[in-house]
């Protein structure tokens, strides 16, 4: 894509309103796991609290490798942090701290059946998302951490596909580290 001001937004829900709000803005419908674009024609990808929607580990992995196939010069990913105490889709403490299975199972008897279903949510933290990045091989990333009231509430993946390019926002950041 030519031009800093072409955004390109991606959902399997409709959201093409958002062309009239946003004027330049282009949406796609499209799956995370297998984006409707070329290798490396994507300057650089945001995702924002959408890899702990796509289902299981392996689907995660997939969003992950595709963002890398699109991305030609960098790759940010945000999404919850598992450990934070408070789940942040259900406003529930602690009960994702539980086994999946034990956690799902709570959410089914709140009636939260949207959120019990591992295609809807399955959250990630720093370890998993490091593993992925290993599995897939890249080499060029940083996970960093938001907190919130001193807890890591967020996780964004920073990947740098292109070595040449230059990250257009400060390392340091207040609040994330």
């Amino acid at each position: 894509m030519q031009g800093k001001d072409k955004i390109i937004a991606v959902s399997d829900q409709d959201a093409s309103f958002l062309e009239a709000s946003y004027p330049g803005l282009k949406f796609k419908f499209g799956d995370a796991r297998k984006l409707p674009f070329d290798d490396k024609s994507i300057d650089v990808v945001f995702s924002s609290a959408v890899l702990e929607h796509v289902g299981t580990l392996n689907n995660q992995r997939g969003m992950i490798s595709e963002c890398l196939r699109v991305a030609r010069k960098g790759i940010y990913l945000t999404t919850p942090n598992r450990w934070y105490p408070i789940e942040t889709h259900t406003s529930i403490p602690f009960i994702h701290w539980l086994p999946k299975r034990y956690h799902r199972a709570i959410l089914r008897r709140l009636g939260l059946q949207l959120y019990s279903l591992e295609d809807n949510l399955n959250l990630l933290d720093y370890m998993t998302i490091s593993k992925i990045c290993m599995d897939l091989g890249i080499q060029n990333y940083v996970i960093r951490k938001i907190r919130t009231f001193g807890f890591v509430s967020n996780l964004v993946l920073v990947i740098k596909t292109d070595v040449n390019y230059r990250y257009p926002v400060k390392q340091e950041l207040k609040g994330i580290q």
